[in-house]
């Protein structure tokens, strides 16, 4: 039976977890609400740019489809996590996604400290550290991740480049995708990967676009297409930022109902233990009296 003291300690603990919890449901309410904006803002013109790109191709092409992994083929992986914790499962589901999808002779590129982390306890050498990406995203250094990811590409080191990071849903929901980021799906690989979210590419039908092009398809794909991988990259990092600080707000609500619960239950019990000791306390004096 712990202590009145003993009590009041941990009552005292819990009170400073949650003005801590509190603050920090504040604070990732606030980068929510503007990641988001930022999200909604990139993601129509990124979705509209690809289905554009997707129209251009000829209509023999792959057209958009699941798509399973086979075979032992290296491929390079961009892997997005966070770099903190306290944001409830964001962390583990994208890394569960990406041992679900790596093969032995992957390379893992790994934004955020946690994916770091993760790779390197799992064995897989990390090129290169990348974990500002995702404290600051910001386009030039996605673009010049994508411009050593498409060298790799076009020399023959890798067959692919899968985009692994937590799609934000809403604020209560995010759902690991991966993507293919190269090549494009009109190069012969479909754009999504086996996924438990559907395809977010709403656009104009491709098949039915009728679009003038000058000079030519070649020439608007040659121009269109690095652009489109890098905003790509790009987009994902900010749908990750939004989906992390979701994550982290929906936590930090969790952890602070729970420990208003828990400050209840050890109030109540600190009162409960002062009235038994304030009881006890009457009762010797009346005995000590009774006893003279």
């Amino acid at each position: 039976m712990p202590t009145l003291k003993e009590i009041k300690g941990r009552i005292a603990s819990v009170r400073n977890t949650l003005k801590i919890t509190s603050a920090m449901k504040l604070v990732s309410s606030a980068k929510l609400r503007k990641a988001q904006k930022a999200i909604e803002n990139m993601r129509p013109y990124e979705e509209q740019l690809q289905a554009i790109l997707a129209s251009l191709q000829d209509s023999t092409s792959t057209k958009m489809a699941d798509f399973v992994r086979v075979g032992e083929e290296p491929c390079a992986i961009v892997a997005i996590a966070s770099n903190s914790s306290l944001c409830g499962g964001f962390n583990a589901a994208v890394v569960a996604k990406v041992r679900e999808v790596r093969r032995e002779g992957d390379v893992v590129y790994a934004v955020g400290r946690k994916m770091a982390d993760a790779m390197r306890r799992d064995g897989f050498p990390i090129p290169e550290d990348l974990n500002a990406l995702v404290e600051h995203p910001a386009f030039a250094p996605a673009a010049e991740l994508v411009e050593s990811l498409s060298k790799l590409w076009e020399e023959g080191k890798v067959a692919r480049v899968l985009l692994v990071y937590n799609h934000f849903v809403s604020t209560a929901r995010q759902v690991p995708v991966v993507e293919v980021l190269l090549p494009f799906e009109g190069e012969g690989i479909p754009d999504q990967v086996g996924n438990d979210a559907p395809p977010v590419m709403p656009g104009p039908d491709r098949a039915s676009a009728d679009f003038i092009v000058e000079p030519s398809r070649e020439e608007m794909l040659k121009l269109l297409l690095p652009k489109t991988r890098k905003l790509k990259l790009y987009a994902a990092l900010l749908d990750s930022m939004a989906a992390e600080h979701a994550a982290r707000t929906v936590a930090m609500q969790m952890a602070t109902d729970n420990g208003e619960n828990l400050l209840q239950e050890l109030t109540l019990q600190y009162n409960k233990g002062r009235q038994q000791k304030i009881t006890n306390e009457i009762l010797d004096l009346a005995g000590g009296q009774a006893a003279e």
